[in-house]
């Protein structure tokens, strides 16, 4: 019943947060590490991409007087941060996780190589990916992108706080209608707001299926996994 066997899951950043404006919700990495769990159990391969916008965000770094390098390696180090902390929730809950990251720092995890990332899904390990790309300039969209890609995923999955992408902002407007399907060209030309355009053209170049939906709600990663329509597709 499963329609995805390998995926990558993107999770902000804020969304750790739960209803705080910054730093870590409890019940939100408890739901997220449950939910994870519920699909791994299902002999879904996973892994993780997590932003550090509860922590730190490069270009907001900018308003303070940091500039982007600067501000954009820090934002690295906040999803360092945040892969631990859900590794800590995930691994509480008996399943085996593994934090790799595209910085160099042994001490707190292994430095990420493809294969070796790989054979971890295939061994039944949940593979959390940090540290972005460890360049400037490329934001946790791109990364997820990215390693998607090199993973040889069936899917990315993006959770967010809503459930798809919408004509307009939700939060904002009563009228927003949700699309079930985009193609990626339109997402770029309409500028949807999914995710950043290197994001979607890496995803367009390389055919690769985006899903769009609430991760906060309790059981939509497993209906994700699925194939239920409970959030939006891009894709050719």
């Amino acid at each position: 019943m499963l329609k995805y066997k390998r995926i990558l899951l993107k999770l902000s950043g804020e969304a750790l947060a739960g209803n705080k404006e910054f730093g870590f919700s409890n019940e939100v990495l408890e739901s997220f590490a449950k939910q994870i769990k519920d699909v791994h159990e299902k002999g879904v391969q996973i892994a993780i991409v997590i932003g550090g916008g509860n922590i730190f965000r490069g270009i907001s770094g900018m308003e303070k007087g940091f500039d982007r390098v600067t501000g954009d390696t820090m934002g690295m180090l906040a999803t360092i941060m945040n892969g631990l902390a859900l590794q800590n929730a995930i691994e509480s809950i008996g399943v085996p996780t593994r934090v790799m990251t595209a910085l160099q720092m042994p001490q707190v995890a292994e430095l990420y190589i493809r294969r070796k990332a790989i054979r971890h899904l295939e061994k039944g390990r949940v593979v959390i990916f940090a540290g972005g790309t460890s360049n400037p300039y490329f934001t946790t969209d791109s990364s997820g992108a990215l390693r998607a890609v090199e993973i040889q995923a069936d899917v990315l999955a993006k959770g967010t706080k809503v459930d798809g992408i919408y004509d307009k902002d939700p939060m904002k407007f009563n009228d927003a209608v949700r699309y079930d399907t985009v193609t990626f060209d339109e997402a770029i030309s309409k500028n949807l707001g999914v995710m950043d355009t290197a994001a979607l053209s890496l995803c367009r170049e390389n055919q690769m299926p985006i899903v769009v939906f609430n991760a906060l709600e309790e059981g939509n990663i497993l209906k994700m996994a699925q194939g239920d329509n409970i959030g939006t597709t891009v894709k050719k």
